[in-house]
Parts: structure tokens; sequence; C-alpha cells
């Protein structure tokens, strides 16, 4: 069995149960591969919205949905499954190649209405993924602000990074 390197950023689980948002943090083990992060929500159990928001070393992000009999799966740049285990595991289990290496394009793979019922269309969402000057975790403040956690989920960070 390998160790595995620790992986540098931040995965938060969201939780919105009886109209109130909650964010709290994970632990950063879940940004190494996606079983760890998924298992992780799963323990959750809410009867509301349940996903996970994942900085992985300033990179890239990933968004983790369980769901009746899976998981919905938003990786925001499909290159990243070049270097980063999650991110190749996110392209396994929605069943996608990963990009060649010389392939410099910036694209997203899973679902894009991953949020849509929670007031982030798959549009709004594809603009902020298409940002491409903003840091995963400014992409991510802006997909909390819009679907109405963002105080929330910026105080949460303030705290994991004093």
């Amino acid at each position: 069995m390998t160790v595995q390197e620790p992986v540098a950023g931040f995965a938060v689980a969201v939780v919105r149960e009886d109209g109130r948002w909650r964010c709290s943090a994970m632990d950063n083990s879940v940004l190494t591969g996606l079983d760890a992060s998924i298992t992780a929500l799963r323990e959750l159990r809410s009867t509301g919205a349940v996903f996970g928001m994942c900085n992985v070393d300033d990179e890239f992000f990933v968004l983790i949905r369980p769901v009746p009999g899976g998981v919905d799966l938003l990786l925001s740049d499909a290159a990243a499954a070049l270097d980063y285990d999650i991110a190749g595991d996110v392209l396994d289990l929605l069943r996608v190649d990963a990009p060649d290496e010389d392939d410099e394009e910036v694209w997203p793979e899973g679902n894009l209405a991953v949020l849509s019922d929670l007031g982030l269309p798959e549009g709004e969402l594809l603009v902020i993924i298409e940002e491409v000057d903003l840091y995963p975790d400014e992409q991510l403040e802006m997909i909390a602000q819009r679907c109405g956690f963002g105080d929330d989920f910026s105080k949460l960070l303030e705290t994991m990074y004093r």
C-alpha cells in the first residue's frame, strides 16, 4: 500500500436543511481521492441537500453531490486528471478519457447542472468556471454567494486560514 502525498487546498461540506445553510471543513485527506470525499459526504446524512466543494492545490475545483444511487460530479478542469488522482477519479467515474498531455485548453467535465436546484443554473456555473483569471477558491466563493451561503463559506475559510 502506497502512502498518498498530502494535497494542498481545502474541502468544505455544505448542507442545506430546513432552509438554512451550514458549511463545515472536511479533512484534507479527502483531496487525495474521490472515494474518501464521497464517503465523508454520505456520512453527513441530511434530509436536505448535501454537497462538497474541493479546492485542489489552487489548480482546480471539484463539486461532489451524493444522490440516490450514485453521485453527481463536476470537475472544473479535465486536464487536472493528468496530475491529480482525485481529478482522474472523477473522470473514471464519469467514464471520460483524460485529455492528451499536450492539450492546453481548460474545460469542465461532469454535470454543470449539479447545483441548478439550489440557485445556480448551468450557464452561470459555466461562466464562473470560464473565469480563468480567478483561483479556484475565488470561483468557489462565487458559487457560494450565488447559492446563498457565501457569508458562511467565507467565515469558514477565514477560520481555516488564520
